[in-house]
């Protein structure tokens, strides 16, 4: 028992919610890997594959949570500017050599045989400035407007790289550092203003995607996906419906096959191993596992699912709250932020809430870098959780010295009053009292 509990120290319940999330992975990887099974030919090589990232996962959570949180303050510094030269790296690839792009997008950089995406680094780099700016900016009422400025300057440059190849993960992180600096207290006349030109430039370029013909789009520098995000934002959302003898399965295959899965689905679902869709999903193992869960596990599956990220969310915030420093307060909340806004966003897709965006569901879905990534925003959260707890245990051992004391100072006044009054050996076991007190 003393080897597990200094194995798994900080908040048990992220613990808990960390290896059910894994479990679930393990479980509709294994079976949404159909299609990876009849492409490499071995039956257990994708689950085999991504076992060995959640195992290495699991060895950096628990690695990452016993180092102290402020040194993650230093992360930045080089893992921005590292993250922007790969991302120009990874841009320039794909406009020189047109192959080196999947699915139209240049995002993935392959070194030794292992491939990740710069992207990820990028990501981990900015919510973590973003905390430590926040930190270091804060008075007495709100934070200094500059703060506003610095993270707007280093949010800026990643989202300019990110946004040509990846549109929806850097929208994604920008809303994350949007409610960090709310939660920050930056300024409201600045995110109101913020908020404006944000909104007024979506409506624009929403407009101007749908009034601009699909060839002089595929023309315009850096906007090779912009057809691409043209097809899925007009695709059928606010549309009326379409009747199934005139849906278009095959242009539509993603979205058609998910929405087959869901309804084919019951309460308690088909069980694991039991999919049909999980063949004809291009991407049942990644974008669009949530439909492959709910298939398999039914709405009672799909629901625990959603309850564990709510939960996770929900626990961060007490973390955050007992924090005693405001730059692990602000890491916990950006971090759960983003893994949880990343998870609704996949589940919304999923279900047809909202356009297809390419975003996988955070520690369930297959993947490398991405799961190691999320595997060390666990053992961060868990890092402030171990020291929130230890703080804890510290006040305690406090208070109970303090009482100590008291009760020792009580007895030694009730000495002094009766040393002339009472009997001389009454006076004697007070004392003796008072000395057991002390050893104790």
């Amino acid at each position: 028992m003393g080897l597990v509990k200094d194995l798994f120290k900080g908040d048990r319940v992220i613990w808990i919610i960390f290896l059910f999330l894994c479990l679930i992975s393990i479980i509709e990887v294994f079976s949404a890997g159909s299609s990876l099974t009849y492409k490499s030919g071995d039956h257990w090589a994708p689950i085999r594959q991504h076992s060995v990232f959640l195992i290495v996962g699991f060895v950096i959570v628990v690695l990452v949570h016993n180092i102290p949180s402020k040194w993650f303050k230093a992360l930045p510094f080089f893992l921005l500017p590292l993250s922007i030269i790969l991302l120009l790296f990874v841009m320039a690839m794909g406009f020189i050599h047109p192959e080196y792009k999947t699915n139209d997008a240049a995002r993935w950089l392959n070194v030794a045989g292992i491939q990740f995406q710069p992207s990820e680094i990028a990501k981990m780099a900015i919510i973590i400035i973003t905390a430590f700016i926040l930190s270091r900016t804060q008075e007495e009422k709100s934070a200094n407007p500059k703060a506003f400025k610095y993270i707007m300057w280093c949010l800026g440059i990643v989202f300019v790289l990110i946004a040509p190849e990846n549109g929806s993960t850097a929208a994604l992180l920008a809303g994350v550092v949007f409610l960090m600096m709310i939660i920050g207290r930056v300024p409201w006349k600045l995110l109101i203003r913020l908020a404006a030109i944000v909104i007024a430039a979506v409506i624009f370029f929403v407009a101007f995607l749908k009034i601009t013909p699909d060839t002089t789009l595929s023309n315009i520098p850096l906007g090779h996906r912009f057809v691409t995000w043209k097809h899925r934002i007009f695709s059928s959302n606010g549309q009326e419906a379409i009747p199934a003898a005139k849906f278009d399965i095959n242009g539509e295959s993603q979205k058609a096959h998910a929405h087959i899965a869901i309804a084919s689905s019951n309460i308690i679902g088909k069980m694991p191993g039991n999919s049909v869709e999980r063949d004809f999903l291009p991407q049942a193992f990644s974008d669009f596992i949530f439909a492959i869960i709910i298939e398999e596990l039914g709405l009672l599956g799909g629901g625990f699912v959603v309850i564990l990220y709510i939960w996770l969310l929900i626990r961060a915030g007490r973390i955050a709250n007992k924090c005693e420093k405001t730059f692990p307060a602000f890491l916990v909340l950006g971090i759960t932020l983003l893994l949880v806004s990343q998870a609704m966003l996949n589940m919304m897709v999923a279900v047809d809430l909202f356009p297809i965006t390419g975003q996988p569901l955070p520690l369930i879905s297959k993947g490398g870098t991405s799961t190691l990534i999320n595997c060390a925003y666990i053992g961060m959260i868990l890092s402030v959780s171990r020291e929130v707890n230890e703080r804890e245990a510290e006040l305690v051992e406090e208070e109970k010295q303090n009482a100590q004391k008291e009760k020792a100072k009580d007895l030694l006044n009730m000495a002094m009053n009766m040393a002339e009054e009472e009997p001389e050996e009454e006076l004697d076991q007070l004392t003796e009292d008072l000395e057991y007190e002390e050893e104790q």
